[in-house]
């Protein structure tokens, strides 16, 4: 037996763990979150974007709009998150989480991706400029079964075919 070992083998099983265990509260992230989401049938095809803001986790605000008759689920990813950057801007929230099911999205506003779509590159560098108004903001991605609100606001989108987007649909 190693010397280490040997030592703990001898201690008795009420020494080894007589030690007083103290618990650290971990501190959100953000007092805000911020979920978002696209969703496109057909990829390209019609499709809907919802964000929604939740402050402690209470729902502060959430919408969905229709984005398009032919845009990509990419596409309306950054829509849904533009929407609920520019409504964070408006409440005056400084310091964001940004949660999203698309990795994509996700590790480009991080800059671990590289945007190379032309057809992205102008609503990535529109969320860019967004997300300078904030003193702190934070990029995560999550799973589907982590932004199920986000994607109903999406689907819901979907299904109202309107003629100028960003139109609220729901907010609270």
């Amino acid at each position: 037996m190693k010397p280490v070992l040997s030592a703990i083998a001898n201690k008795s099983f009420e020494n080894l763990f007589s030690h007083t265990i103290s618990y650290v509260k971990i501190a959100p992230i953000s007092e805000y979150c911020l979920k978002f989401d696209g969703c496109s049938k057909g990829n390209p095809g019609p499709s809907g974007a919802g964000a929604v803001i939740y402050k402690e986790d209470e729902e502060i605000w959430s919408n969905g709009f229709y984005v398009g008759d032919k845009e990509t689920n990419n596409v309306a990813e950054y829509n849904g998150m533009i929407m609920g950057l520019s409504k964070a801007a408006e409440l005056g929230i400084k310091d964001l989480l940004v949660m999203g099911d698309s990795q994509l999205v996700i590790k480009q506003m991080k800059g671990e991706y590289k945007v190379k779509s032309p057809n992205m590159i102008e609503l990535h560098l529109k969320a860019k400029n967004i997300s300078g108004i904030f003193n702190k903001i934070i990029y995560e991605h999550i799973y589907r079964k982590d932004n199920t609100r986000a994607d109903e606001l999406a689907n819901l989108g979907l299904t109202f075919k309107v003629s100028t987007s960003n139109t609220e649909l729901t907010q609270h």
